[in-house]
């Protein structure tokens, strides 16, 4: 048969037009006056072979920079991690990829429980009490904390720092807009948030603060003295984070974070050219009736046996729009999954170590740029990611290490005017020594 995934016949296709009564496919779209009908031929290739269309294809893919054949320094907020074989092994599984919606608690026990485990490890790395069975993405689990924020406190502001990643900041934005919100952002010094202008900003009319840990620029913000600013007019504190940072970083619950919100993409999920990722919520039990999307409890069948269920979810998401607590309906089961099983592979002590791996090799690297003359910014504690400037546009060096087989890091001034030519570098577990020295010499010839 040509068609692999169209199997239908002209036989069939007779039958059913039987079926229904009519004697052609055109009959079908009889009610369409022909004066609006196309004519013409569409301007696309003849079709081909599918020996043929799969070559054609291949050659066009493998014009893609990916990573089995390039070195990649590029993070902010995608990163290169190492994942286990068995993450693709457990979600291949077709229980797990068809699934959409476990409603029936009776047939779907295996993709609730793994939301379960998901939901627990989360808690467990950032230190706080509840978390939900996941969001879209990072920058959605951002908006709808701040969405949360003002219908908790019923006000009207909310305060992101401008060290939080440039692309949740402006779904955060987007957000705000329908719901009448105030965003405002506080300026960056010196990699961090700046603490004198938040206590200008910080007011009784505030409904949250939200900042990256670590932040954009791979630097970790005071979260202790931040948290004392916050809490003072009693808004929240939100906080975004990388899971993976949190093997070595104290958890924001543990500085009174009232909600933490970020991307597991770090854990299980390939970068995949920018997505689908799997955003996590995670919040105290004050709020934990308020959290968007789904929760998935555990309890016990009429036998007393353990069991799982959807637990905590406002109907009014589905059915009520206009009395909903949030616009999400649905969640990243499959991604979640992924997350949980490389979670559960690494174990407490591999998560440890691998965020150990990221600290250490970021540590050489920026070591490795200020000894072969290159600038690094914004001194102090980082993790997997901090900033160098270069004496030429970061466009301009990132093509020539593309030849090279490398891929650069992040040009900063697409988003921030004042850090034209400064490159945000990520360097992860994933890169070896040999790997690092190489862009640092590659990188230092191309500065000097």
């Amino acid at each position: 048969m040509r068609h692999r995934y169209l199997p239908m016949t002209e036989e069939d296709k007779k039958a059913m037009l039987e079926t229904i009564g009519v004697s052609s496919v055109d009959e079908l779209f009889s009610d369409i006056p022909e004066k609006v009908k196309f004519k013409g031929e569409y301007n696309i290739k003849a079709a081909k072979s599918e020996t043929a269309l799969m070559k054609e294809l291949f050659k066009m893919a493998t014009r893609n920079a990916d990573l089995k054949r390039n070195v990649s320094f590029l993070g902010a907020g995608v990163y290169d991690h190492y994942m286990p074989v068995i993450v693709d092994h457990v979600i291949s599984r077709s229980e797990f990829y068809t699934a959409y919606t476990p409603y029936q608690p009776e047939i779907s026990q295996g993709e609730l429980q793994a939301i379960f485990e998901f939901q627990s490890m989360i808690c467990e790395l950032t230190g706080m009490d509840v978390a939900n069975s996941s969001m879209y993405d990072g920058g959605t689990a951002l908006a709808e904390a701040a969405m949360l924020s003002a219908g908790h406190t019923k006000r009207k502001k909310i305060i992101v720092s401008g060290a939080v990643h440039p692309e949740s900041r402006e779904v955060l934005k987007t957000y705000a807009k329908g719901q009448y919100l105030d965003v405002i952002e506080v300026p960056v010094k010196d990699g961090l948030t700046d603490l004198d202008a938040l206590k200008g900003l910080a007011n009784e009319e505030v409904a949250a603060v939200i900042v990256q840990y670590p932040n954009f620029f791979g630097r970790i913000e005071p979260l202790k003295e931040l948290e004392e600013i916050i809490h003072l007019n009693k808004s929240l504190f939100v906080v975004s984070s990388n899971p993976l940072s949190l093997g070595v970083l104290t958890p924001p619950g543990k500085f009174g974070a009232d909600i933490v919100i970020g991307d597991a993409q770090p854990f299980g999920i390939p970068t995949a050219f920018g997505g689908p990722h799997c955003g996590y919520f995670a919040v105290t039990t004050k709020l934990m009736r308020k959290v968007p999307g789904r929760l998935v409890g555990q309890t016990t069948d009429e036998q007393g046996r353990r069991g799982f269920v959807l637990t905590l979810q406002a109907r009014e998401q589905h059915i009520r729009r206009d009395k909903a607590t949030s616009n999400i309906c649905s969640n990243q089961a499959l991604n979640a999954l992924a997350a949980s099983v490389a979670m559960t592979a690494l174990g407490k002590k591999g998560v440890r170590e691998m965020a150990s791996a990221n600290l250490q090799k970021s540590h050489y690297a920026k070591t490795a740029f200020k000894e072969n003359g290159v600038e690094v910014v914004f001194e102090g504690p980082s993790f997997n990611e901090f900033v160098i400037k270069l004496n030429k546009t970061v466009k301009e060096i990132n093509q020539k290490l593309l030849q090279k087989g490398i891929i650069g890091g992040y040009d900063l001034g697409r988003d921030y005017p004042e850090l034209s030519n400064h490159m945000l570098i990520a360097v992860t577990e994933q890169r070896t020594k040999e790997e690092i020295d190489t862009l640092v010499k590659e990188l230092g010839d191309l500065h000097a």
